[in-house]
């Protein structure tokens, strides 16, 4: 069996946004009052400005943080842990509620399409008190894979 041998392919926006749509897995990264990282597993979507959109709670950390610093990165995984991944380096805005609900019914629908009961989704929305968090890619990539570096294989 031949080793696999990692990669490295540039991506413009358009690109980015087809490689991100049906990858769901992710690692925020935000940076806490003191400086350091914070890293949140997340669910995200792209909503239809080219933003990743990630559901969260006004309390949580990356919430929070992004608040304070909006700068962020997300590591976008694919659903094989092998599989490639991306880097995206962007600004973080958080919308609260009740100017939240519509974002967060955009967030589902990028996700998991369409729900059996948008009226019963935007009570409980508002129930939980969700926040979205929207961000908006500045610098990205290369799309990547892991391996040997080609030399080695």
């Amino acid at each position: 069996m031949s080793p696999n041998i990692a990669t490295n392919t540039a991506v413009d926006r358009a690109e980015l946004l087809e490689f991100l749509r049906p990858r769901h897995h992710a690692i925020l990264l935000t940076t806490r009052s003191d400086g350091g990282p914070q890293a949140s597993p997340v669910t995200c979507g792209v909503d239809g400005e080219g933003r990743i959109v990630i559901s969260t709670y006004p309390e949580r950390a990356k919430a929070r943080n992004a608040r304070r610093d909006a700068r962020v990165s997300v590591v976008v995984l694919s659903d094989d842990f092998d599989g490639p991944w991306v880097q995206v380096d962007g600004t973080a805005e958080v919308i609260d509620m009740p100017e939240a609900t519509e974002p967060l019914v955009d967030y589902f629908r990028s996700i998991s399409g369409e729900h059996p009961d948008w009226d019963e989704y935007r009570q409980a929305m508002a129930r939980q008190n969700k926040s979205l968090l929207r961000v908006t890619p500045q610098r990205w990539g290369p799309v990547a894979t892991g391996g040997f570096p080609p030399n080695l294989a």
